[in-house]
């Protein structure tokens, strides 16, 4: 399977209490709980009033769909990069697999994952 590189970096926020799930654009995530509202959203859209946040994450993503019926293909990716002590944040939608991590574990992530037997699409992105 090809993994893939996406652009922004990223932040996770949440809110306590009750507020209204807007439109910010592609590769933006909400999720409700009884407890919390989480938003994983490129860093400049992230609304200004949020509780808590996290800066400075990446992503990859299995590039193609993926079926339903496949097996463990995040415990792999998983299992790789708990060997190199990078964490991740994982969001599964209909169609792949969504990968974050911290900017600084970019490179040695895509080098544990190549590696591995991973094909990556595009490099890992430049930050500063």
């Amino acid at each position: 399977m090809i993994l893939e590189w996406l652009e922004p970096s990223f932040t996770v926020a949440k809110w306590m209490g009750k507020r209204r799930i807007e439109d910010l654009g592609l590769f933006s995530f909400w999720s409700r709980t009884e407890a919390e509202l989480s938003l994983v959203c490129p860093t400049e859209r992230l609304p200004k009033d949020a509780e808590c946040r996290e800066d400075g994450w990446v992503c990859f993503r299995v590039k193609e769909q993926m079926d339903f019926s496949l097996v463990g293909i995040l415990a792999k990716i998983s299992a790789c990069l708990a060997e190199k002590q990078i964490s991740i944040f994982a969001i599964s939608t209909f169609d792949t697999d969504y990968i974050f991590i911290k900017e600084e574990k970019a490179s040695l992530a895509q080098g544990a994952l190549a590696e591995a037997g991973w094909h990556f699409a595009n490099a890992a992105p430049r930050l500063s």
